[in-house]
Order: structure tokens, then C-alpha cells, then sequence
């Protein structure tokens, strides 16, 4: 429970959200990069082949940026706990800036045949281990560095600047397509962003939460009648129930993401007659208003608890998704398909901007890697089983298909969402009346 409030940011709290917040930017600059130019580059390393070919190969490129992201929290969450934070970005850093430099000097399969393919395959596979802690790590540095009530705002200003990374990078593959720029230019101008961020990453200061954390571990574990945990409110173990509502919500985005920007992406190309730049272009026009909804957000959060802000996009969402079916069957155009891609990425139920209340129900010093582990394993699980799965429930059931797998993610987000409400409740983070009203409608719906 907090014990006092924080109304505004000092310097040094500016000082570590703004090199936080460029710090994910360039991240996802450069992880987004290919897969928003994916529509053009998989024709350049995947032979020809029929259009539910394409498809698998599509969702295959997709998922290899993130299958592999769980054993990325492993190691990049033992290397942090024993040699800094620091170390770790500067890392993954290094990583991703190699992997865009092979990228943009790769061969095409009409050069070197199927070697081009695994090749760039490869360099996904590095890029989203390398990804791996970026994001979680600046949430949580955030929730534990600000006290509430500021510290909401400044947590959910962390989404705006993975949207605004893929922004960037929808700028960059928009104007690189359409003044008949080569594509290896993309790649280039991604190179450039990665060894910026490397050397912004090099002055860093390590905190002194990483500096002093073996001593405050060796510390707890040696005491008895332990008094530190209550500060922070946490379990002294993981709670089994907490891990599963984080990963059942972090589901939610996955699903959303993959079904607004790649699936209907192919289906511009092969129902709508788009070219590949006329997908990035659209998926531009998308980006654009999922930022200014995760702006709007950022900003209630200043008024409402993110929670509450939570359940609402929820509620929405559910709504749109039970419109989809019908709207995929009746749409005449691009243009509405456009319109469906921005509804479903701007009231996605992502839980992102309430880490700051989510994280602080995880013990201290298991926080990053169970945070990171969870993200990494729903994005691995989700993203595969929604690539390949949809491709059959759309082929067996048609959009049917479609709103069965929406329903079951809402279904399983409602969960989460309802289990940190409780606990939020629980620790009297809620107001009194709010808490009766929540309890009543629980009941009367029960």
C-alpha cells in the first residue's frame, strides 16, 4: 500500500523517463522494421508460391521475431540480475545494430536461393532475443523509481514510444517504397538508429537498485522477521494465480496486432488488389491513430486509475470484436478494412500502461524476470498460435473462426483484469465506495 503520494516528476525522474523512452523508441525502430516491410521483403527471400503458401510463410517470418523470446528473458534477465542493467542494453544493442548491418548487405533467394531465407530468418530470431527486457525493463524501473499517483502517467508514456518506434518505422519503409528507394536503405537508416542508442547507452549511470541488488538479496534471505517486503507489498514467493492473470492479459495484444497489421495486410494484397506499398502506407494511417489513442490514455491516467481505464477498453473491445465477422463479410473496400485495423489497435485491451500497478503484485526481486518471462512466453505462444490457427479457423469456420479466437482472449483478459482489481481492492488502493460498487455489480452479474 503507498504510503504517500507523488504529484509531479523531480529532474532526475525526467531526466530517467526521457532516456527510458528513447531507449524503447529505438528499439522498436529497429525491430518493427522489417516486419511492417514484410509485404514487400518476404517476395525477395521466399520463392513463388500460392497465395495460403504465402501465408504460412508470412506467419512464419512473423513468429520467428518471437518464439525464441522466452529463453531471451532467461538470459538477458540472469545478466541483469548479475552484471547490471547497463550491460544488458548495451548488449541487445549491439545485437540488434549487427543484425540490421547483415539485413541490409543480404542477398535475395534469386542470388543465393533458400540461404538468403534462413539467413534472414536468423537475423529476426536475434533481433527479438535482443528486444527481450527493453520494454519491461523500463516499466519496471519506472514503477519502482515514481510513487503513485505520477507514476501512472509517467508508466503509460512507455507504450507511446514503442508506438511511436513503429511509427518510425512505418515512416521509413513508406518512404523508402515510395520514392523507389532501395529497400537495404530501410535497413541502413535502422543500423544508424542502433549504434545512436548504443553510444546513448554507453553514458548511462548504473542505478543503485542494480548496483547494491546480490547485497539486498544476501540481506533478506539472512533475516528473520522480514519487514522490507511490506514496504512494497509484495509475496515473499510468485503468486501462481498473478503469473497466469499477467500472461492471460498479455495475450491481448498479440492477437490484435498480428489480425490488424499482417493478416489484414494480406488480405488487402490478395482480396483488395493493394500493392505492398499501398499496405504500408495504410498500416501508416493506423499507426498514426493507435498513437493518438495511447496519448489519450496516457493522459487519463492522470485522472483514473489504469485499472479502471483497463476494463473500459475491455468492454469496447469486445464489442468491436464481436463486429468483425460481419464487418470482414460486408466490406467493400480498403478503406473499411482501414477503419476495423484502427478500432481493433486502439482499444486494444494491452496491459502495458498498467504495469504500474501489475508489477507492484510480484515480489521485488522476482519482478523483471517474471515480467519479462511472461511477456516473452505469451508474445511466443500467442503469436504462433494465432498465425497458424487463424489461417485454419478461417479456412474451416470462415470469420466465425475469427470471433471465437477474440472471444476466447477476452474471456481470458477479463480474468486478469479481474484478479488485480481484487487485489487492488484487497490492499486498499481503491476508494471505499468504488470498491462496494464493484463488489454489488460482481454479485448481481454472479
Amino acid at each position: 500500500m503507498q504510503t504517500s503520494e507523488q504529484q509531479s516528476l523531480t529532474r532526475e525522474q525526467k531526466e530517467a523517463v526521457g532516456i527510458l523512452s528513447v531507449g524503447t523508441f529505438l528499439e522498436y525502430f529497429d525491430l518493427m522494421l522489417y516486419l511492417h516491410m514484410s509485404v514487400l521483403l518476404n517476395d525477395l527471400f521466399f520463392p513463388k508460391v500460392d497465395p495460403d503458401t504465402k501465408l504460412l510463410l508470412t506467419a512464419t517470418t512473423f513468429c520467428t521475431t518471437y518464439i525464441l523470446r522466452p529463453f531471451g528473458a532467461l538470459i538477458f534477465g540472469w545478466i541483469g540480475d548479475h552484471y547490471g542493467r547497463k550491460v544488458t542494453v548495451v548488449i541487445t544493442t549491439t545485437i540488434m545494430a549487427v543484425s540490421c548491418v547483415v539485413m541490409a548487405n543480404l542477398p535475395t533467394y534469386d542470388q543465393i536461393g533458400i540461404t538468403a531465407a534462413w539467413i534472414m530468418i536468423t537475423c529476426r530470431i536475434l533481433q527479438g532475443l535482443s528486444s527481450m527486457g527493453e520494454v519491461v525493463g523500463a516499466l519496471l524501473y519506472l514503477t519502482e523509481y515514481i510513487k503513485a499517483p505520477i507514476r501512472y502517467v509517467a508508466v503509460a508514456s512507455i507504450p507511446i514510444f514503442c508506438d511511436l518506434g513503429t511509427l518510425g518505422a512505418l515512416v521509413v519503409g513508406t518512404l523508402v517504397t515510395s520514392f523507389s528507394y532501395s529497400w537495404r536503405v530501410a535497413f541502413w537508416i535502422g543500423t544508424i538508429v542502433a549504434v545512436i542508442g548504443f553510444w546513448a547507452r554507453l553514458a548511462l549511470r548504473e542505478t543503485p537498485e542494480f548496483v547494491d541488488a546480490k547485497k539486498r538479496i544476501s540481506h533478506i534471505q539472512n533475516s528473520v522477521g522480514i519487514t522490507f517486503d511490506e514496504k512494497y507489498s509484495p509475496l515473499t514467493t510468485v503468486s501462481s494465480k498473478s503469473a497466469l492473470s499477467l500472461f492471460l492479459m498479455e495475450c491481448t495484444w498479440p492477437l490484435c496486432c498480428y489480425f490488424a497489421y499482417f493478416y489484414c495486410g494480406e488480405l488487402l494484397k490478395t482480396h483488395y488488389g493493394y500493392t505492398a506499398e499501398d499496405v504500408i502506407h495504410q498500416n501508416l494511417i493506423v499507426s498514426i491513430v493507435t498513437l493518438i489513442s495511447c496519448i489519450i490514455r496516457a493522459y487519463l491516467c492522470k485522472f483514473f486509475h489504469p485499472l479502471i481505464i483497463l476494463k473500459y477498453r475491455l468492454i469496447i473491445s469486445s464489442a468491436i470484436f464481436l463486429m468483425c465477422p460481419v464487418w470482414l463479410d460486408h466490406a467493400l473496400d480498403g478503406f473499411s478494412i482501414g477503419i476495423l485495423q484502427a478500432l481493433i489497435t486502439s482499444f486494444s485491451a494491452d496491459c502495458k500502461f498498467a504495469s504500474s500497478v501489475i508489477y507492484q503484485h510480484f515480489p521485488i526481486f522476482h519482478r523483471f524476470k517474471t515480467a519479462a518471462f511472461l511477456y516473452a512466453l505469451s508474445r511466443a505462444l500467442t503469436y504462433v498460435i494465432t498465425s497458424f490457427g487463424l489461417i485454419y479457423l478461417i479456412n474451416q469456420l470462415g470469420n466465425i473462426g475469427l470471433l471465437l479466437a477474440m472471444g476466447l482472449t477476452t474471456i481470458a483478459t477479463g480474468y486478469g483484469i479481474n484478479h488485480f482489481f481484487y487485489l487492488e481492492m484487497k490492499q486498499g488502493l481503491f476508494s471505499r465506495e468504488l470498491a462496494k460498487i464493484y463488489l454489488l455489480l460482481k454479485k448481481e452479474s454472479a
